[in-house]
């Protein structure tokens, strides 16, 4: 939140982490109004459609509705993790991607989106698979914010526990709402008492409670959680982008640059940028500045694992270039994911050498980025609305055809 920033703005950033193989291009959604008593077919589940729906992006895995992390026109940003809980989970319902979609449709604030989410969640439940290749339903935690407020919401089935965010938050994929929650779905104290999961007699906690290690030991998220949570401590007060890009990128140890060789028993496997498939890879990040005098100032996005691909602007006042919304299962040759997909393919090969390259080569690109985004955010020229959603626009088709193009050459001389 503001208080922790460099520039006295939120700035919310996530990873999604997802199989190693699994396309996850961007979704632009445009505004829309719905009839009354419209039906939308969410992953799995039917629901009532609202009179309006707002614009967003979000990030999308190709074969879902819903999305892993998004920001609207409103400035909601929301992202989702998996958490695991001892309440079973049902094979039909909502994905916690469609409740972040759905979230980011139907809300105007942050606390607007609390409501949202939190009624779908107590109406309709959390189930379904959110994996392609096999069944795995699982429950989800949230981060909420916009340039106000910011809030973590963790959900066991039907059940939830909700956190305001003064300074700042983190989120990983484990229960950490304990006694300090603002506040609790109505009968998720009852619950977990009927079924002797808690006996205390203070104040009730959540995750004491909820939270199931039995199947995901805590190593799997205690060193992301460590981490991301010590740079919120650290660096109060001077947090901006570029350290979000750093954090986005971090491997514990061995920092920005990966370095295989941990056993999956070891904690430091499990990173904030993640190289641990089957469990999980990053195949996406997002990173957006929140407030005045925009409700979004800009976002930034990375395809695949961020260590070696750069992080691109996304005005949600302009048109996404399609290469960036397209993919599929298999490789396409005009798709943005799956070029920075072959370009971590020959990372992968010699990650000491070829990843210090790709570093090397995308950082002073980064930075001349960032001063072209600065310098068209202050022209005169993105003022009015037509000009702006016109220059923002080719702002974004120019930036992906030079990345595009390098990102070529970067492949062609690493193969070479």
């Amino acid at each position: 939140m503001a208080p922790l920033t460099r520039a006295g703005r939120p700035v919310f950033a996530k990873n999604s982490d997802r199989p190693a193989g699994e396309c996850q291009p961007l979704l632009q959604a445009a505004a829309a109004d719905h009839a009354h008593g419209t039906k939308l077919s969410c992953q799995y589940v039917e629901i009532e459609q609202v009179g309006h729906t707002y614009a967003f992006v979000g990030s999308r895995p190709y074969w879902l509705w819903g999305v892993e992390h998004g920001v609207n026109e409103h400035g909601v940003a929301i992202g989702n993790h998996t958490i695991f809980t001892k309440d079973p989970v049902a094979d039909v319902g909502l994905l916690g991607m469609d409740l972040v979609r759905l979230g980011l449709e139907r809300a105007d604030s942050a606390r607007a989106a609390i409501d949202v989410v939190t009624t779908l969640i107590e109406r309709h439940g959390q189930g379904g698979s959110g994996y392609a290749e096999t069944s795995w339903p699982y429950h989800n935690s949230f981060l909420i914010a916009d340039g106000a407020e910011a809030f973590l919401l963790e959900a066991s089935a039907r059940r939830w526990a909700l956190r305001s965010v003064d300074r700042g938050a983190s989120a990983s994929n484990h229960a950490t709402i304990g006694t300090d929650w603002d506040r609790l779905s109505s009968d998720c104290e009852r619950h977990a008492r009927e079924l002797g999961w808690w006996s205390g007699t203070g104040r009730f906690d959540f995750a004491g409670a909820y939270r199931d290690t039995s199947l995901a030991p805590p190593l799997i998220s205690s060193a992301r959680y460590a981490a991301t949570c010590a740079v919120l401590a650290e660096r109060a007060g001077a947090i901006d982008v570029p350290a979000l890009e750093r954090l986005m990128r971090d491997h514990n140890a061995s920092g920005d640059l990966y370095r295989p060789g941990l056993a999956p028993d070891d904690e430091g496997y499990f990173s904030v940028c993640m190289h641990a498939d089957p469990v999980g890879t990053t195949t996406a990040s997002m990173i957006v500045e929140l407030g005045e005098p925009q409700p979004v100032r800009v976002c930034w996005v990375a395809f695949c694992n961020p260590c070696v691909a750069p992080y691109l602007p996304v005005f949600l006042d302009g048109r996404v270039p399609n290469a960036l919304q397209e993919g599929g299962a298999k490789p396409s040759g005009g798709a943005a994911w799956w070029l920075f997909k072959r370009l971590l393919a020959v990372a992968e090969r010699d990650w000491e050498c070829n990843g210090a390259r790709l570093r090397d080569a995308w950082q002073p690109f980064e930075r001349e980025l960032a001063r072209s985004v600065e310098s068209l955010l202050a022209s005169d020229e993105v003022g009015d609305p037509e000009r702006r959603t016109l220059e923002l626009s080719l702002f974004m088709e120019e930036t992906w055809k030079r990345v595009a193009q390098r990102a070529a050459a970067l492949i062609e001389q690493l193969n070479g």
